[in-house]
C-alpha cells in the first residue's frame, strides 16, 4: 500500500453534491429476469488465503463469468440500453434500429456496449487509445462493434468519442460522468448493483470490511451505495485505486474533482486519470478509506490467486492485492468482502 487516507468526508460527503448513485436494485434486478444470459455469479468463501492474510473470513464475489462477457461490466452498459429499450415499449430485437451507441474503453464496457447494442438491433462504435491490445479490438468486432483507433490514452479516445457523438447524432454511452453528462452513466451504475443486491442474499454473516477497486468509481460507489443501505455504518469500505492513477483519493483530499497524472499503469481497467462526478459524490459519502497500490503490489499475488483458481487480472484483482500487501484498518477479526471483476486477459 502506498498511500492510506480516512475519508474526512464520511456521511456528509461533498458539498453542493445532488447526484448521487441509485440504492435500490429492484430496477435492474426485473430487467435482468427477462433476459436469457443472466445467472447469478458465485460468492467464494476462501479460508486458506483468510488464514494467509491473517483475517477471520474472505468472501469473493466472482464477476469472471457474468453473462459470459467475463467482467461484472456486462452489467452496466448493457442495462443502460436496455433500459432505453424498454423505454419505447418494443419487445422486439428491433427496438432500437437505427440508434447508434458510442464510447470510449480501455477494456469491458465497450463489449457491454457492444452485447447490449446487438440485442436491440443498434449500431456500436467503440473507440480505443493505441494501448489497448488488438487482441481486444477483435473481441469487440467479434461481438459486433465497429472499433476505430483513437489517442495515445483512454483520456484522448473518450474525447474522440465525445466528438463522433456530437457530429454524428450518436449516443454517447461512457461509464463516467461530468457536469452536463449523467444521465447514461447514471443507468450504468445503476446496473452494477445487481452484484451488490446478490451478495446479500448469498453472505451468511455481513462482512466488517469491503474491499471495491476503483477506476472512475463506477463500481465502487454503486456497490458502496447499497452496502450502506442493507448494512448501515457498520462494514469498513475500502476503495483501492493504482498508485498510477489516484484519482478518487485526490479528489476526496482537495474535497472537488480532481485531474491527477502518471504512468500508464498494469491495472489497465482501473486506470483512470479523473473520476465520475456521481461516483465520487457517493464515494465521499459512503467510503470509510481510500488506498492506492504499486504496479508490482498488484501483479504480485496473481500466480497465487491463480493456484487457488482465482484468476484474474492486476485490475481485477486489485481489492485482494490491496489486502494481501497489508491494510492496518483490517485486523484479526475482519470478515472480508472483495470482488474478482473480471477474468485473465488470456481466457
Amino acid at each position: 500500500m502506498r498511500d492510506s487516507l480516512a475519508n474526512p468526508l464520511r456521511g456528509t460527503g461533498l458539498a453542493g453534491a445532488d447526484l448521487l448513485p441509485i440504492k435500490d436494485a429492484g430496477g435492474v434486478s426485473a430487467l435482468l429476469t427477462r433476459c436469457p444470459a443472466h445467472a447469478q455469479t458465485p460468492l467464494r468463501s476462501q479460508p486458506d488465503l483468510a488464514t494467509e492474510c491473517g483475517v477471520a473470513e474472505i468472501w469473493i464475489k466472482d464477476e469472471r463469468d457474468r453473462m459470459g462477457l467475463g467482467s461484472f461490466k456486462a452489467l452496466g452498459a448493457a442495462h443502460a440500453i436496455a433500459r432505453e429499450a424498454d423505454a419505447t415499449g418494443d419487445a422486439s430485437a428491433n427496438a432500437l434500429a437505427g440508434r447508434t451507441y458510442v464510447t470510449a474503453s480501455a477494456g469491458n464496457h465497450g463489449l457491454s456496449v457492444a452485447a447490449g447494442a446487438a440485442v436491440f438491433g443498434a449500431r456500436a462504435v467503440v473507440y480505443l487509445s493505441v494501448t489497448v491490445p488488438e487482441a481486444f479490438a477483435e473481441r469487440l468486432r467479434a461481438t459486433g462493434a465497429d472499433v476505430i483507433r483513437a489517442g495515445d490514452d483512454y483520456e484522448q479516445s473518450m474525447t474522440a468519442a465525445e466528438t463522433a457523438a456530437r457530429e454524428n447524432g450518436w449516443t454517447l454511452l461512457s461509464d463516467s460522468s461530468w457536469p452536463g453528462y449523467s444521465e447514461m452513466p447514471l443507468r450504468v451504475m445503476e446496473g452494477y448493483l445487481q452484484m451488490a443486491a446478490e451478495v446479500a442474499t448469498q453472505i451468511p454473516e455481513p462482512p466488517t470490511h469491503i474491499l471495491l477497486q476503483a477506476g472512475v468509481g463506477g463500481l465502487a460507489a454503486a456497490f458502496a451505495a447499497h452496502a450502506r443501505a442493507v448494512w448501515g455504518d457498520a462494514p469498513h469500505i475500502i476503495v483501492v485505486e493504482p498508485e498510477a492513477a489516484p484519482a478518487l483519493i485526490e479528489s476526496i483530499r482537495t474535497g472537488a474533482i480532481v485531474t491527477t497524472s502518471g504512468p500508464v499503469s498494469n491495472m489497465g481497467r482501473l486506470d483512470c486519470k479523473t473520476p465520475s462526478q456521481i461516483a465520487l459524490a457517493g464515494l465521499a459519502r459512503d467510503a470509510d478509506s481510500f488506498v492506492t497500490i504499486s504496479e508490482e503490489e498488484a501483479s504480485g499475488p496473481l500466480p497465487h490467486l491463480a493456484e487457488l483458481g482465482l484468476a484474474s487480472t492486476p485490475s481485477g484483482a486489485a481489492g485482494l492485492a490491496a489486502l494481501m500487501a497489508g491494510l492496518p484498518m483490517v485486523g484479526p477479526d475482519a470478515r472480508v468482502l472483495a470482488i474478482l471483476s473480471e477474468g485473465p486477459e488470456d481466457a
